[in-house]
């Protein structure tokens, strides 16, 4: 019993302080039942654990961190990390769902991260990537998580990386992100996966031009899809453009030059090949030792993203700068003040008053 019900005094602060005890040790328990869970390789745990992830509620937000800090600490093969991304139609999904199906015939588990667009406006997402691979979600060696990227950049979900820990520590030992498309700042995707894949199509060379060249230059592995029937001829066109692109550009990886290969998710053609070309990646990216130093390097640019985030967050709930960017907001509106000037103006009153 309580020190203040013994003393018979009120019994509110008793029912508070007993209930923030019990919230505390109910966190506590979800934290460890998820992480025996994701231990044991169950799946249901995994989504639950991504679902608190994704949740933006403050409380959600430190299990998460407890959840994650937990399952980054059990032992695992390092896993393969692989992103994959192409302007829309190209058939990212169809490609995911042959190669993964594959794999699962190899022996694998294959977690698949697909990242939906949010709309702008009401900050809904369609999140139709399981109803794309219908095949690959009800296998039992496999995960698919569609995820809302809220506007995040470059399509990927802010928590991805936190996602992709929770899937390895669940036994997955092949890690695929699909994003959203080519745009803007898809550069994200590199910043926590292993290795970046471009998907192309045939008769492509307008698309190509379409491809910023940043994009083709952090392209480890060039594939181009749908690569059959009537499109053959086209594909192998496509595919020598591409070589041609790709001797202008520096590799980013001192062991590895860019590989363009033709295949159809469709027929399964050279999808073999595709993976060989993968594991060819991996093997050279150990043995030159660049693989720790990229994983080091993943780490070290997502928790500064964090940190940023962080902040960001942290401004918008600070009452005296959220006042100041109002006024100063007006002044930005009507011309009066450069939008530089008032940022600073913002950031020095949060600063001086945190």
């Amino acid at each position: 019993m309580c020190a203040f019900v013994a003393r018979g005094r009120a019994l509110t602060p008793c029912i508070e302080f007993c209930t923030g005890q019990t919230r505390h040790s109910s966190s506590l328990r979800t934290v460890q039942a998820l992480v025996a869970g994701i231990r044991q390789g169950d799946r249901a745990s995994l989504a639950r654990g991504i679902t608190l992830v994704e949740s933006t509620r403050s409380d959600h937000q430190q299990e998460a961190r407890k959840l994650v800090s937990e399952c980054i600490q059990i032992p695992r093969p390092r896993s393969l990390r692989i992103g994959l991304t192409g302007t829309p139609g190209v058939g990212k999904s169809t490609f995911i769902e042959s190669l993964g199906m594959r794999l699962l015939q190899k022996g694998h588990r294959v977690s698949v991260l697909a990242v939906d667009p949010s709309s702008t406006r009401s900050g809904g997402s369609i999140l139709g990537d399981k109803t794309r691979m219908q095949e690959l979600s009800a296998a039992d060696n496999a995960y698919v998580r569609p995820s809302p990227n809220r506007g995040s950049l470059g399509g990927v979900a802010r928590n991805t990386l936190d996602s992709i820990i929770l899937a390895e520590a669940c036994g997955f030992d092949i890690c695929l992100v699909e994003t959203v498309g080519v745009g803007q700042s898809e550069t994200m995707v590199s910043d926590m996966v292993d290795m970046f894949v471009l998907l192309m199509q045939p008769g492509s060379g307008d698309e190509l031009q379409g491809v910023k060249r940043g994009i083709m230059e952090l392209a480890d592995l060039v594939v181009v899809n749908k690569a059959d029937g009537a499109m053959e001829l086209a594909a192998k066109l496509t595919r020598s453009e591409i070589v041609n692109a790709l001797h202008l550009m520096i590799p980013r990886r001192e062991s590895w030059s860019p590989k363009v290969v033709r295949a159809s998710a469709t027929t399964g053609y050279n999808l073999d090949r595709v993976w060989s070309t993968v594991l060819h990646y991996f093997d050279l990216l150990e043995k030159s030792g660049e693989w720790d130093a990229l994983r080091a390097d993943q780490r070290r640019k997502w928790m500064w993203r964090e940190v940023s985030h962080l902040l960001l967050a942290r401004l918008d709930r600070n009452p005296a700068s959220h006042k100041v960017a109002q006024l100063l907001e007006t002044d930005v509106l009507n011309g009066s003040i450069p939008p530089g000037v008032a940022a600073e103006q913002i950031v020095s009153k949060f600063l001086s008053n945190p």
